[in-house]
């Protein structure tokens, strides 16, 4: 039963933040101060409980094959740290001028590559599944130490920002979490063996959803009233994420379709065209509140595209 509810929980999932993302803008209307605060406590464990699922499903090992095969290695930090960088600051710079938040939140989304579901789309899109795993753990780590020098440089003097601060929030919210999933798959693992694992899999993406579930809730019943206070600007935010993800998807094809082989092609395109909103949301939630409305719109996004570009991969293969 429990199995159930999960998978169709991640199924479901773009629905079902719209649906907490409506209810959370709903309730913000109506909770007094003293629920926001016990809300804002929650912050920390959902965050907790969002993160670590998804991080069970990720081998720190694999860092350490990276060198075995360098070129979709080198390919994926030249998308993610070079090319989705520059595509940010060009949407800022269009979109966002006179929104220094909003700026913050697309380089949040542009800075954290990978998602917790990238490696599942790539086995369903029949790609090289053991190169995608290489390329989440070296973009996910190298990302820990890029993120407070990039921000560093792109954050507009008005908004408070401190490099440490945050580089001591990613290892709490990344690192931490990335050794306590690792020793809990190899827990499970010898003690239940690899069957049993395989098993379980599934169900730490459903757990981690509902943890996205709940932190969108969090976040939009606090800014309930200032995202309502201008729901067409709020609403606006879907174009240049449009834009963002399009470009994104349109260069991780191109470059993975004349340098790499069809499957390590595939793992490039989902590890480079899906950013990880979660750990994105998580920094968002605790550094750059108002920043959060842009990264929870990017589900809308960022879900059916990975879905709609997987289904148009098996149609070739079975061509």
């Amino acid at each position: 039963m429990t199995n159930k509810i999960l998978k169709a929980i991640t199924d479901n999932l773009v629905y079902l933040i719209l649906a907490s993302l409506l209810i959370g803008l709903f309730a913000g209307q109506y909770a007094s101060a003293d629920i926001k605060s016990t809300l804002k406590s929650l912050v920390l464990p959902v965050l907790f409980f969002m993160i670590y699922p998804m991080m069970i499903n990720i081998k720190i090992e694999e860092v350490f094959n990276a060198f075995k095969d360098i070129k979709p290695v080198a390919l994926s930090l030249f998308i993610n740290f070079i090319i989705s960088p520059l595509i940010a600051i060009g949407i800022a710079n269009a979109f966002f001028h006179g929104n220094p938040m909003y700026a913050v939140g697309i380089y949040l989304i542009a800075l954290l590559p990978t998602s917790g579901m990238t490696a599942a789309w790539t086995g369903l899109a029949k790609g090289n599944l053991n190169t995608a795993l290489v390329l989440i753990s070296v973009n996910l780590l190298l990302s820990i130490f890029a993120l407070p020098v990039y921000l560093n440089f792109l954050i507009a003097e008005e908004v408070s920002f401190n490099p440490m601060e945050l580089f001591t929030k990613l290892i709490e919210i990344v690192l931490l979490p990335m050794i306590a999933g690792d020793l809990t798959r190899r827990f499970i693992v010898k003690r239940y063996g690899k069957e049993k694992f395989m098993q379980l899999k599934p169900n730490f993406s459903g757990v981690s959803s509902l943890g996205v579930l709940m932190i969108v809730f969090i976040a939009m019943c606090m800014k309930s009233d200032k995202i309502l206070s201008d729901i067409f600007v709020s609403a606006m935010t879907l174009i240049p994420l449009i834009v963002f993800y399009g470009l994104m998807l349109a260069t991780s094809i191109l470059i993975g379709k004349f340098m790499l082989e069809r499957g390590k092609a595939i793992a490039l395109t989902y590890s480079t065209g899906m950013r990880d909103l979660s750990v994105a949301m998580a920094i968002a939630m605790l550094s750059f509140p108002e920043a959060v409305l842009l990264i929870a719109m990017s589900y809308m996004i960022q879900t059916p595209l990975a879905a709609l570009y997987m289904k148009y991969l098996r149609g070739k293969s079975s061509e």
